[in-house]
């Protein structure tokens, strides 16, 4: 949190609640004049802090209701097989998060799919395929009871 103040984290908290909002909107919430709140997010946008905006989708509603979560290893660890590994699973569209990981594990990847049979056609096309991967394992979520994109606690000043 260098360089962040309460008035940052208080505009950080209200974007995480309302992205949408209005400049005057979040201005008051926070106690500013438009100008100056603008004149922060776009110095928290500039500085890296903010990355950027996104619409929250619900998977359901796009007939996604499988979450899977996928441990891959690879067979070595050499900085080659990495990028390889990493450089693939980019380019694969059903995975929407994957992460290097210490321990036994090499990679937690989250893969969200229409059903079981879709699952199916995201390991035999693509996970399967991915260059260097030793062992695939994977974990069927039977539904998400917290979501966050940040923890609520670094935004408390």
């Amino acid at each position: 949190m260098d360089g962040l103040d309460r008035i940052d984290l208080r505009i950080l908290a209200e974007l995480v609640l309302d992205a949408r909002a209005s400049q005057i909107e979040l201005a008051e919430k926070v106690g500013l004049s438009p100008t100056a709140c603008a004149r922060r997010i776009r110095h928290l946008e500039e500085t890296g802090v903010i990355r950027g905006y996104r619409v929250d989708l619900e998977p359901s509603a796009l007939g996604l209701v499988t979450t899977v979560v996928v441990t891959i290893t690879l067979e070595k660890q050499s900085e080659d097989y990495l990028a390889a590994f990493e450089a693939a699973i980019a380019r694969c569209p059903d995975v929407v998060s994957c992460h290097l990981m210490s321990g036994s594990d090499d990679y937690h990847l989250q893969v969200i799919a229409r059903d079981i049979a879709d699952f199916e056609r995201i390991h035999k096309q693509h996970l399967s395929r991915m260059p260097g991967v030793a062992r695939i394992h994977s974990s069927f979520a039977m539904r998400e009871v917290v979501r966050r994109t940040i923890p609520e606690t670094a935004l408390r000043g």
